[in-house]
């Protein structure tokens, strides 16, 4: 060993020499360690200087302010997509064209702490992923990654995230906020648009899309069991003419609980005002008064469950009401639009950290109109859903999965459409 090493170790001996009874050693021991401690005194004053400095740097950081960082994090997702089923929803002449597409989406996100305990984020997306509701005549075929900018990259969110003592956490969304990202999912293997359901409707309630922009939330762990969670978002904020609380809004309040490591549930209300387009049910649910509104305030009520089975079998379910009243109509008409769906999840299938996830349900619906019963819709459209998520490397993950939807837009004059996609994800 070299003459530091044994210097070291020789500081360690004289530490416990000072802390013990010295009548344990015999004078011969004590006269030795005496010489080794002249004869390495350059060396050991030099380790206990590099102690003390060590020490010193040590404390410095501990009262030390963190310091503010940028890091960058980024997904690629690269899709081949498919759809085959005869006519256009709503059409008996229109063919869907069936050619197989490829696209992709791009994130970049510039992620900041000043605190150690708070988050800025800055994200950049370009993508070119069509809505498939242009192709097969609905929403309820769109992907839950579409989008399509011409591969512009924008930015496209911006938030920052900070605490308010250990149990609450406040969000601000300057750009980019929905109503679902305020409020945390029981479901959340769905919910990722790039590792979750390969459909819109598959990744949440659709009550919960509702709205999106600008906005605040604030979450609130009761303990570890209990959580409350508040949100409002306003398409329109930076608007003057609009403000806001005149433009388009979403407002949600959620109480998640975890009564157990393998139960939770969550039941949410959300008032909208101009905002019953939620992306994933029939043309009708989107505008069920016929255009003659335009001030539909909306309430909305859901729940959501999961029940780990054991550690691979995981089922979960959800159902969610619409409550639309068209405001500046005469006799205030109102509509009621239901939607349900029911998951089960397969952990850990093929290799350690994939899944498979199965999704069956009903797209938003109009069940009942006062507005008249033509604006009701008597057939119902049913969502069947599988894909596959095969993590290959930590960074690396590919979900080929399928989708079919019966009697597109609520009619079973429609003929069935199959959507199948392959997405690849990348993240760094």
């Amino acid at each position: 060993m070299t003459r530091y090493e044994f210097a070291t170790k020789l500081n360690v001996c004289i530490l416990k020499i000072n802390n013990s009874n010295f009548d344990k050693f015999n004078q011969e021991t004590l006269t030795t360690i005496q010489k080794l401690q002249t004869e390495f005194s350059a060396e050991l004053a030099t380790f206990r200087n590099h102690v003390d400095l060590l020490e010193n740097k040590v404390a410095a950081l501990e009262t030390k302010q963190f310091s503010p960082q940028v890091e960058l994090a980024g997904e690629v997702i690269f899709a081949v997509t498919g759809v085959t089923g005869g006519k256009k929803a709503n059409s008996r002449t229109k063919p869907i064209n069936e050619n197989l597409v490829f696209s992709d989406r791009l994130r970049l996100s510039l992620e900041a702490s000043f605190t150690g305990k708070d988050k800025l984020q800055i994200r950049l997306q370009g993508r070119n992923t069509p809505e498939l509701a242009d192709v097969t005549g609905t929403k309820m075929a769109n992907l839950g990654f579409d989008g399509d900018d011409d591969n512009e990259v924008e930015v496209d969110e911006l938030d920052y995230r900070f605490r308010l003592g250990k149990q609450t956490r406040v969000t601000l969304y300057a750009l980019g906020g929905g109503l679902g990202d305020f409020v945390p999912s029981v479901n959340p293997l769905f919910s990722g648009s790039g590792d979750g359901s390969i459909s819109t409707f598959g990744r949440e309630n659709p009550i919960r899309r509702q709205g999106g922009g600008a906005g605040i939330g604030i979450s609130h762990n009761f303990n570890d069991s209990l959580n409350l969670s508040l949100g409002y978002v306003s398409n329109n904020a930076a608007n003057p003419e609009k403000g806001i609380f005149a433009s388009p809004y979403g407002a949600i309040a959620q109480l998640t609980l975890k009564p157990s490591k393998t139960t939770a549930l969550s039941v949410t209300y959300i008032h909208s005002y101009n905002n019953v387009n939620t992306g994933t049910g029939s043309e009708l649910t989107n505008n069920p008064f016929n255009n003659q509104a335009d001030a539909i305030t909306a309430n909305s009520f859901g729940a959501e469950g999961a029940w780990q089975i054991n550690p691979t079998i995981t089922l979960g379910s959800r159902v969610g009401f619409i409550h639309a009243t068209a405001e500046d109509v005469p006799a205030t008409p109102n509509a009621v639009i239901s939607t349900w769906a029911l998951l089960l999840t397969l952990r850990d299938i093929g290799k350690e950290g994939s899944f498979a996830g199965f999704v069956v349900g009903q797209p938003p619906k109009v069940t009942h109109n006062s507005f008249g019963d033509a604006f009701e819709e008597k057939d119902t459209s049913l969502h069947l859903e599988a894909f596959y998520h095969f993590k290959i490397t930590d960074n690396l993950a590919i979900t080929p999965g399928l989708f079919l939807i019966t009697n597109p837009e609520h009619n079973n004059n429609n003929d069935k459409i199959y959507i199948g996609t392959v997405r690849t994800t990348f993240t760094f």
